[in-house]
């Protein structure tokens, strides 16, 4: 009975707030529950890391090429594939991509001609390795695994390679859909976590982010060669350092721009910003395209609470008119805000652009930049009005504005200009990646912030609209979110196995968004609420190196009304 009343109360609510005041456009002030930076940036540039220095990466060359050695001394398929299940795992897939591609080119002709009976964890794990590198690999390999009645006894470790290799299917692979709803059911009852696995399964997390748990994993089960984990945590605290190096570049970059100090009714999250970033390229060659990720993440946070919380609607009007103009006289009349919301804005992508043509050349991206920023204003500007003209939309109405708004599109012409030249954003299976992956930021976003922002007066979230539309409970319309989302993935997989090997380099980092997504939202709003799991996550993977205490280097610094949180390093405060 509650589920069905959250029906009655949201719609109550979104019309009442959205109705009470709708021929003035004027609605009740909504008020931001966003609660104030946690992070010290004066300890954030006083890191040092160790690892930053050129022995480190000397000493990993000559690990890799002991490691090496192991492609040659594993005569086992089965070995072999684990193998390379270990390196990717580990975070060490750039070091050994050809030993890896003979080693899986070997196999799949060991298996066109062995005549040998299956080994059914093997023959899973197979499956799984192959697609996510790339190769043909046909769902009726797993036939021989499930008979459709889900009456074949697997153990753990079989059933959690169907249920990973499952989620690598593309639209119209039945089997695979069966075989993910049968391992689920059998993880269940050999009393595993279920939910929390079924909810993030590996095919869309973020390797780099689960790279820490693998390595410590590794080091307690005690049956992982010792060089190759030597390899594992020398090459984490490397990149690690990498990463810390950047983030002072974009904090020093938002202490310059000098504008959160006007702008109280927003979110400052430049370490989570940076955070999302890393996620979509945390390879250390990427640094210049991680920072200005993490600017326009950052900036996108500030343009979207101007839109949510902050801008009347006559002043989103103007501020989308200004963007589409890219003109600073177009809101001189406008609240002083808003005016330094559009200068960090107009001057933050002015520099990347000119970034971007010194190091590949060519003709200015500035045209290309404005577009996809004036797309997503646009979008939101769609949100705003439908906010203050009362209107719930229909959930195609609001998914077909909601893919620009989920500022997708924008991340992604971001992360195709760092990286090539080329126009792949004219590029149809590109295009269609870009689509689906916008979309599933825009879902993960709806489900881990719902809640909030109808608690708040925000327009209607695809839940939301979906409960309106077909008067459903909460439940009802996650679990209808939910199989968009996994439809979003299948078409995405199908689009990203059309492309050339070249545009899957580039590409991955794109769909990297979509599993950013589903990292900051999985357990709630990962940008609103910092001292969550959000900030633990950034803690391990951003500022603790592996294998030796990181808190010695690490001042204090105490404010009124805080509290300082955190083992080891003490680099955040909380509010009391």
């Amino acid at each position: 009975m509650a589920c069905i009343n959250m029906v009655s109360i949201a719609s109550t609510m979104q019309t009442q707030k959205l109705h009470s005041t709708t021929e003035k456009d004027s609605q009740p002030e909504r008020i931001s529950t966003y609660k104030p930076n946690i992070w010290k940036y004066d300890h954030l540039l006083s890191l040092t890391n160790q690892y930053s220095e050129a022995k480190y990466k000397i000493e990993a060359e000559k690990l890799k090429e002991e490691v090496g050695c192991m492609f040659s001394n594993t005569t086992s398929p089965v070995a072999q594939l684990q193998l390379i299940d270990g390196i990717d795992k580990l975070g060490l897939s750039a070091y050994f991509e050809v030993d890896t591609k003979e080693t899986l080119e070997n196999i799949i002709l060991y298996m066109k001609t062995s005549s040998t009976s299956k080994d059914l964890y093997a023959t899973a794990l197979c499956f799984r390795l192959l697609r996510e590198h790339g190769y043909h690999a046909s769902q009726d390999m797993l036939k021989d695994l499930f008979d459709g009645k889900g009456k074949l006894p697997l153990d753990m470790k079989t059933s959690l390679e169907l249920f990973e290799g499952s989620h690598l299917s593309i639209d119209g692979e039945n089997l695979l859909n069966d075989i993910r709803l049968f391992s689920t059911k059998n993880l269940k009852n050999l009393s595993l976590d279920v939910d929390r696995l079924t909810s993030n399964p590996l095919a869309w997390r973020v390797r780099w982010y689960d790279v820490r748990k693998h390595i410590i994993t590794a080091q307690n089960c005690n049956d992982t060669n010792p060089m190759l984990l030597k390899l594992a945590k020398l090459n984490f605290n490397i990149i690690q350092a990498t990463h810390q190096k950047d983030l002072k570049d974009v904090i020093r970059w938002w202490r310059n721009v000098s504008i959160i100090e006007n702008l109280e009714f927003t979110r400052e999250r430049i370490v989570e910003s940076f955070f999302f970033a890393v996620g979509i390229a945390s390879e250390g060659e990427h640094g210049s395209m991680r920072k200005w990720l993490a600017k326009v993440i950052q900036l996108i946070l500030i343009i979207d609470d101007v839109y949510d919380i902050y801008g009347t609607l006559a002043d989103v009007q103007q501020f989308t008119v200004a963007i589409e103009k890219w003109d600073p006289e177009e809101v001189q009349r406008l609240p002083k805000s808003i005016q330094i919301c559009f200068g960090a804005l107009h001057d933050t992508m002015e520099d990347i652009s000119v970034e971007i043509q010194r190091q590949k050349g060519g003709p200015s991206v500035l045209p290309h930049l404005k577009q996809v920023w004036v797309n997503f204003c646009k979008a939101l500007l769609v949100e705003a009005t439908w906010y203050h003209k009362g209107h719930i939309p229909t959930l195609e109405d609001y998914l077909h504005n909601g893919w620009t708004s989920s500022s997708g599109p924008l991340l992604s012409l971001h992360v195709i200009l760092g990286l090539t030249n080329e126009n792949l954003h004219l590029c149809k299976n590109c295009q269609e990646i870009i689509y689906y992956t916008s979309l599933i930021i825009r879902l993960c976003n709806d489900q881990g912030t719902s809640t909030v922002e109808l608690e708040r007066g925000d327009v209607a979230s695809s839940i939301i609209c979906y409960m309106h539309q077909e008067n459903v409970s909460e439940d009802v319309a996650r679990e209808h979110i939910e199989s968009i989302i996994l439809n979003s993935w299948e078409k995405t997989n199908y689009h990203f196995n059309r492309l050339s090997t070249s545009h899957r380099k580039i590409m991955k980092h794109v769909i990297n968004e979509a599993r950013m997504a589903h990292v900051m939202y999985l357990s709630g709003d990962g940008f609103g609420v910092q001292d969550g799991e959000t900030q633990d996550q950034v803690l391990i993977n951003l500022f603790r190196p592996l294998g030796r205490n990181p808190g010695h280097h690490f001042g204090r610094l105490y404010r009124p009304n805080f509290i300082v949180m955190g083992l080891g390093p003490v680099i955040f405060e909380v509010p009391i």
